[in-house]
């Protein structure tokens, strides 16, 4: 009954007496001097932020705010013997360092995760920081082309870096694909996911992270197809150069994908997961190991694809040659035979002849006729 007298308060009254958190709040404004670097909070980084409380979102005016609705709404369950199920979470893009810096005062992030978080171009993994975890998600988006050249990009890559606390989850993303807004709409129209908690919103992120590997591998899958069809139809130069980007797109999808199965594997045994949580996150597991044995297939595949069409780009330039070198053997008699008779002597056979000249043609036709015959028959014609 308190909890839900506290809840109608809190969205009676939003601008409700601040509670000091070791940060401004984000509504007020921030005074900094000259050659002031101290944390900020963020601003145009911001993607979305707000307050769940029993299974609602809301709305407040900062994040210092909304933090402070949520530890009030948790206090009170903890005074009533009862679990908090409020928490915040705040979704950044590609903020600045002071921003995250300032999330970390609020929130008391580790200092090697933040810094992790600034810098990006990490590895997929799972560490804990005392009664948080810090978890970082590659993300792959496949690009269409009108038209591939050697230096276009099939695989595009980013990160999502994601800070559960038991009030709080911080979401840092890089890169301009696979964005979470989907992913916070879906939440918000079903009170039962939002009441999961921290870690729901984690499994709703690798979630969503794990069905874009999915359908990114099997557009690979589809493009390798069409390549493999082509290969034996007509191979060139330019056929290969695309077998060859493919297969080098392929081994960036495989760095972002593999990596991840062996931290998110071991999630599902982490304290900090709720029981109840952890047969939705080895779903997740289930379909990452799908998706890391459809990668490495299609890896696979697609050397074989590579050396299927250097064997047959080979082979085509072997029967080239071979019918290069069968109409020279042919040309070559009566090149030599014009030669000959070329030198001007002044005895040489059938040279003052009146039958000599239409002789001569006829030889050379008869010897190149049975030179051609000869070559068709043994397949280099």
């Amino acid at each position: 009954m308190r909890s839900s007298t506290l809840f109608q308060r809190i969205n009676m009254h939003p601008r409700a007496a601040h509670v000091r958190l070791g940060a401004p709040p984000v509504s007020g404004p921030v005074h900094r001097e000259p050659g002031d670097v101290r944390c900020v909070p963020p601003r145009d980084s911001v993607v979305e932020f707000a307050a769940y409380i029993e299974g609602k979102a809301v709305r407040a005016p900062g994040i210092t705010e909304a933090v402070r609705l949520v530890r009030e709404h948790n206090a009170v369950r903890a005074a009533a013997a009862e679990d908090g199920d409020a928490y915040v979470w705040v979704g950044l893009h590609e903020p600045a360092a002071p921003e995250v810096e300032w999330l970390a005062e609020v929130f008391g992030l580790h200092p090697l995760a933040v810094e992790d978080a600034i810098k990006a171009h990490q590895r997929p993994k799972v560490e804990r920081y005392g009664d948080s975890l810090f978890v970082v998600l590659k993300t792959v988006a496949f690009l269409d082309h009108d038209e591939l050249t050697a230096s276009s990009e099939i695989i595009a890559t980013g990160e999502i870096m994601v800070f559960v606390g038991p009030d709080f989850v911080v979401t840092v993303r890089h890169g301009e694909h696979c964005p979470l807004a989907g992913v916070r709409r879906r939440l918000e129209s079903k009170p039962k996911l939002l009441a999961r908690g921290p870690s729901g919103v984690l499994h709703a992120i690798a979630d969503h992270v794990v069905d874009r590997y999915l359908s990114v591998a099997d557009l690979m899958q589809a493009e390798l197809e069409e390549v493999e069809a082509a290969v034996f139809a007509d191979v060139s130069s330019r056929d290969i150069g695309r077998i060859y980007q493919l297969k080098r797109e392929m081994i960036e999808m495989k760095r972002a994908v593999t990596p991840l199965q062996t931290p998110l594997g071991a999630l599902p045994q982490r304290r900090m997961i709720p029981a109840e949580m952890r047969e939705y996150f080895r779903d997740v597991v289930d379909h990452l190991s799908r998706v890391c044995e459809q990668v490495e297939s299609s890896n696979e595949l697609c050397n074989s694809i590579l050396q299927a069409a250097l064997a047959r780009s080979n082979a085509l330039a072997n029967e080239d040659m071979r019918k290069i070198s069968a109409w020279v053997a042919i040309i070559s008699v009566p090149t030599m035979i014009a030669g000959i008779y070329g030198m001007n002597f002044t005895h040489m056979p059938a040279l003052s002849a009146v039958w000599g000249y239409p002789l001569i043609l006829g030889v050379m036709l008869i010897i190149c006729t049975f030179l051609y015959r000869g070559f068709r028959r043994n397949s280099w014609l």
